[in-house]
């Protein structure tokens, strides 16, 4: 991004190679290929962008003399982004997906040395086979466990309760674990009509019939703690499964996962015995994305709950 008087707010104007020139140490790391598959704020990202996007890394991969890949990425979005390629790509080279909080007129623009830090972090063989990572800030983030977790401070991504794999020092990359296995999802297609409902107290079952309405695909709702609703949210939920509508239910909380503790009217063992699916650990917005890859597969509703909690 950078400034633009006129509109009064920074846009996407800067090219890939205008982002390499601006890291002169990256010379010295390894030869950089720039691919310029889109320039364009994250929140313009769609599932179908984000396949085309897996299609061509998957693509450039395939060389025997490429090491890794980075994407440089807006932060608002980069966790999806991320967490679709950690699923889907077939690849097991390292990539880092990584971005700005600063543009690149501010006072100690972070740009330049998270790309360093990325193309490290994905030219080193140690990072083979662990999936898509993030890396801002010298840090090293699993793709499944990372969320930004403030609108404007440069050290936003963080792995709540996980913490980074590992860090980007100054003379080399350093892992203190090890990320698990990563699953993957690689469909012919992606659902796209998948839609997140955050619950709040007093939530009824509005949102719920609009979709049933609209015959959406697939709902995933943030349910509160362990994936509590309020009762007229749970007649919601029961509502789109008797459609055909497949549920999934995460928690609003920053950390912990969905588990059937409460069994009062809402609770989340009534939640499940709806017929909604336990989304585990994932936030609402991964969630979303993984069930719009396992949509792709044209599951059945029993099938669907293979991908989500599951030991």
């Amino acid at each position: 991004m950078a400034k633009d008087s006129e509109k009064g707010g920074s846009v996407p104007v800067v090219t890939g190679q205008d982002l390499i020139k601006s890291v002169p140490p990256l010379a010295a790391v390894c030869d950089v290929e720039v691919r310029e598959f889109a320039n364009i704020p994250s929140g313009h990202m769609t599932f179908d962008l984000m396949k085309k996007l897996g299609d061509q890394i998957d693509e450039a991969l395939a060389a025997e003399n490429v090491l890794g890949a980075v994407v440089t990425h807006g932060t608002d979005t980069l966790e999806e982004t991320a967490y679709f390629l950690d699923l889907y790509l077939e690849t097991k080279k390292p990539v880092c997906c990584t971005a700005a909080m600063r543009n690149a007129e501010e006072v100690s623009a972070d740009g330049p040395i998270n790309i360093l830090s990325a193309v490290r972090t994905a030219s080193t063989g140690e990072a083979v086979g662990m999936g898509v990572f993030v890396v801002l800030n010298e840090q090293i983030q699993a793709a499944r466990e990372v969320t930004k977790t403030h609108s404007g401070n440069v050290a936003t991504f963080d792995s709540p309760f996980w913490g980074p794999l590992g860090y980007v020092d100054e003379d080399r990359i350093i892992f203190r674990r090890v990320n698990l296995k990563p699953l993957k999802i690689h469909p012919p297609r992606i659902e796209n009509d998948i839609h997140l409902i955050k619950t709040h107290t007093g939530i009824d079952d509005f949102f719920f019939n609009c979709l049933i309405q609209k015959k959406a695909k697939g709902i995933v709702v943030e349910g509160l703690g362990r994936g509590n609703v309020p009762p007229k949210a749970l007649d919601g939920i029961k509502n789109a499964v008797k459609a055909g509508i497949p549920v999934v239910i995460a928690t609003r909380c920053l950390g912990g996962r969905v588990a059937p503790v409460y069994a009062y009217e809402g609770g989340i063992v009534q939640v499940l015995a709806a017929g909604a699916v336990s989304a585990g650990e994932l936030n609402g917005q991964k969630a979303r994305i993984k069930l719009g890859l396992v949509l792709g597969l044209s599951p059945t509703p029993k099938d669907i709950s293979v991908y989500f909690d599951n030991p």
